[in-house]
């Protein structure tokens, strides 16, 4: 069984009596992923979802009861007190918030900086690496975020470098995903520098980032990790990597509010990225030095410590990815061989979390992905989100949550079995 420590206890009870669940039984032990009483005590501790059957949760993640209920009385004090706590005692806060971070990251505070945001932390760590000369190589791939691959096309304008974009496999396996890495490592000269995401936003592709960052590092590559998707999702330490950056996200599956997210630099790798333009080259071991933060809602900052320590009591990490593969695999395997209907990741438990993708045959471009999902949203009354980019064409995101039922799952396969007959025909 799973211990809580009194202030976990007391911030469960006051997020439970929050949500007015005051007699439902607190889940401090590890729940089976197909126990939904169990998943049902966990689901009483975050907001009604209301008429829509809600599988769109890689956005940001809903804060459970006890982290709101921390959040409003931040957001309370920070209201009235103003300069008198920002400038007195804050500080002090969000370095114990800063510390509370690097533990459940393993490593040391001071290699971490405080962001708004992944993307924010990605466009720093990229656009200011000083690294990269011209001649020089940098590689990325169609899976990376967005504006990662707008930065990385940038780093090799501005540098005059040669930038390697690779495509995926479209049937992606373990051995695949590593392969083609290994070919760009290996056919590309004067690599210095490759960006990987850990878990893709798009298809839902996990990616063994381990393996290939330690090909591109005994290349002589520089490594940024993306963890924005997969971070208190799946079972890692920072370290386990082997990177050089890695950056991440704790408005999803930390459960923090929007606004606070994380980016790592490996002892002695600090000076590689340029500091802000508004902090001077005075610092340049100062990893927070690297993104400008400026006055911002510092209380999703203060509040994480209360999502991270809701986390250790209430959710193991490896109990949360089995429940959300649990899940994932309750609408796969029922349409898995539907007729027009292409499951963009395969059944290796290595290979995906939450996320799992899907294209309807004939259906590429970004206009037909909206349409699918306004359609589920307008006629079946699902939510789910186009996602482009890809080279094999614009697909649609399905992404339960911890507190998603089954039963949602079967309301997206009945809506699918019904719903692509209709389009792969057209």
């Amino acid at each position: 069984m799973m211990t809580v420590s009194r202030r976990d206890a007391m911030l469960l009870a006051a997020g439970a009596a929050a949500a007015g669940s005051a007699q439902a039984a607190l889940p401090t032990g590890i729940i089976a992923a197909d126990d939904e009483a169990g998943w049902a005590r966990i689901a009483a501790l975050y907001p009604k979802m209301g008429p829509v059957t809600q599988l769109e949760h890689g956005y940001w993640g809903n804060m459970a009861a006890p982290v709101a209920e921390v959040h409003r009385a931040t957001l309370d004090r920070l209201n009235r007190d103003t300069s008198i706590y920002a400038r007195r005692a804050m500080q002090k806060d969000v370095q114990a918030a800063r510390a509370r971070a690097a533990q459940v990251m393993g490593v040391q505070p001071g290699e971490i900086g405080f962001c708004r945001n992944a993307a924010e932390a990605l466009q720093a760590l990229i656009s200011q690496f000083r690294a990269v000369a011209e001649g020089d190589a940098i590689l990325w791939s169609d899976n990376d975020y967005e504006t990662t691959q707008g930065a990385m096309a940038s780093l090799a304008r501005s540098r005059r470098a040669t930038p390697v974009k690779i495509d995926l496999p479209r049937a992606p396996t373990h051995e695949n995903v590593i392969a083609a890495y290994a070919e760009a490592i290996r056919t590309t000269p004067k690599l210095k520098f490759v960006v990987l995401t850990h878990g893709t936003h798009r298809s839902g592709l996990v990616v063994p980032v381990a393996e290939i960052a330690a090909l591109a590092k005994a290349a002589g590559a520089v490594v940024l990790v993306d963890c924005a998707q997969s971070f208190l999702q799946r079972p890692f330490v920072i370290p386990d990597f082997g990177a050089d950056y890695v950056v991440l996200n704790f408005h999803k599956w930390t459960g923090a509010p929007v606004g606070i997210a994380g980016y790592w630099c490996r002892p002695g790798m600090a000076a590689l990225i340029a500091p802000a333009a508004s902090e001077g080259e005075a610092k340049p071991d100062n990893v927070q030095a690297k993104v400008h933060q400026g006055t911002v809602d510092y209380a999703p900052q203060l509040t994480l410590p209360a999502a991270l320590d809701f986390q250790a009591a209430v959710l193991p990490i490896p109990m949360k990815l089995a429940r959300l593969q649990y899940l994932r695999n309750r609408w796969v395997s029922q349409l898995r061989g539907l007729p027009g209907l292409e499951i963009m990741v395969g059944d290796d438990p290595r290979l995906f979390g939450a996320i799992t993708s899907f294209r309807i045959a004939g259906h590429t471009s970004t206009a037909e992905n909206i349409a699918i999902t306004d359609t589920l949203f307008n006629r079946y009354n699902i939510m789910t989100v186009h996602r482009s980019g890809l080279a094999a064409g614009a697909c649609v995101r399905v992404t339960p949550a911890l507190f998603s039922t089954p039963a949602e799952c079967d309301r997206l396969v009945a809506a699918l079995q019904d719903l692509v007959p209709q389009i792969a025909k057209a």
